[in-house]
């Protein structure tokens, strides 16, 4: 399926003059009650409850879209597409992901997971992430698929789109949910973090900074949100797409989560751990298309390829792409390597032949 990309010279217009304004005309908004999680650990000190509130999500809906007559645009319902993104980072950044996605004929449905964007955050500065224990991501992505998601499916195909921490969080409700998707694609997957050093040692300093009730302190060496930017920390991607994010950022206070907190660290080291169970990944029967980038600095790649590993040994089918010249995130780098991303991901959730067990 080919699908015609934004010009990348001609960036900031076209998203303002075409984009932006059909996906208005085709977008709902609302807010999703959290999962209850069972059996949640809670170190002694932490809070017994995060705060209440509620999820923020943004629906796109493929039918109003069609009927706007955009070109390029298939006019074949495909099913819904359900987004999982990653840390610090809200709906808005997907809006060209999900311009591609309904020009393909799908439906797509992005939750802003907890602490991030508009939905309920548990901690007051806002360019911290804070969470309390990792199943609540994965408990609520599981529940907003299985009601929103299936709402806008249609009956149709329900496919999971996650990156990073969002891919992290997705392999898990593949696992723990193992026929819930029909087909997901882990784009750079948090399957394991980057974190500077070995992780068995960070998890070790992780647990012991909280123990002495540092969870909500920003991890050494990271820094709140500025407005500033240089493309030198982006090397190779998109200057375009780089800046737009940027720009989302400036204007909303509420997408400026910058950093990660010590407690979110411990969280993630958690997650990984539970991820990459043997037996956790041989309950995985959705086909699995799996992106890895080559410069990535973010999450580590080894981690990523033992899981698909695990799950084809568990008799699960997943598939690796790796992009060697992309950044962490592959949907920032030029046309050049998002064409034959975006291309691949079309192809692989429209082949008839890729179904799952």
């Amino acid at each position: 399926m080919q699908i015609r990309l934004i010009d990348e010279d001609r960036y900031a217009q076209e998203m303002r003059d075409t984009v932006l304004p059909a996906l208005a005309r085709c977008r709902d908004e609302g807010w999703f009650d959290p999962a209850a999680v069972e059996a949640t650990e809670r170190p002694e000190g932490l809070d017994p409850a995060p705060t209440p509130g509620k999820l923020h999500y943004v629906c796109y809906d493929a039918g109003k879209f069609d009927a706007i007559r955009e070109s390029g645009a298939t006019a074949a319902f495909r099913g819904a597409i359900v987004i999982s993104h990653g840390f610090t980072e809200f709906a808005a950044k997907y809006a060209e992901m999900v311009w591609y996605f309904l020009l393909a004929g799908y439906s797509v449905c992005v939750l802003e997971h907890r602490g991030h964007g508009h939905s309920v955050r548990d901690v007051d500065n806002k360019s911290l992430v804070w969470i309390d224990d990792w199943r609540r991501y994965v408990a609520d992505l599981a529940a907003f698929a299985e009601t929103v998601g299936q709402q806008y499916a249609g009956g149709m195909p329900i496919n999971l789109f996650a990156h990073s921490m969002g891919g992290g969080i997705g392999a898990a409700v593949l696992e723990q949910h193992p026929t819930l998707f029909d087909k997901a694609v882990l784009t750079a997957p948090m399957i394991a973090p980057a974190t500077g050093m070995p992780n068995w040692a960070a998890r070790i300093l992780s647990e012991g900074l909280c123990a002495l009730g540092l969870g909500r302190h920003i991890v050494f060496g990271q820094s709140e949100f500025t407005p500033e930017i240089s493309m030198a920390d982006h090397p190779g991607a998109s200057e375009a797409r780089v800046r737009w994010f940027q720009q989302l950022r400036v204007e909303d206070e509420r997408c400026q989560t910058y950093a990660a907190t010590f407690e979110w660290v411990r969280q993630a080291l958690r997650l990984s751990q539970a991820v990459i169970q043997p037996a956790a990944c041989a309950q995985v029967e959705t086909p699995i298309l799996l992106f890895q980038a080559g410069h990535d600095m973010w999450v580590l790649n080894g981690p990523q390829d033992h899981f698909v590993n695990l799950v084809r040994n568990g008799g699960g089918e997943a598939q690796i792409v790796r992009v060697p010249n992309s950044l962490h995130e592959i949907f920032s780098m030029p046309n050049a390597v998002l064409g034959p991303y975006v291309h691949r991901i079309l192809d692989f959730l429209d082949d008839p032949l890729t179904v799952a067990l």
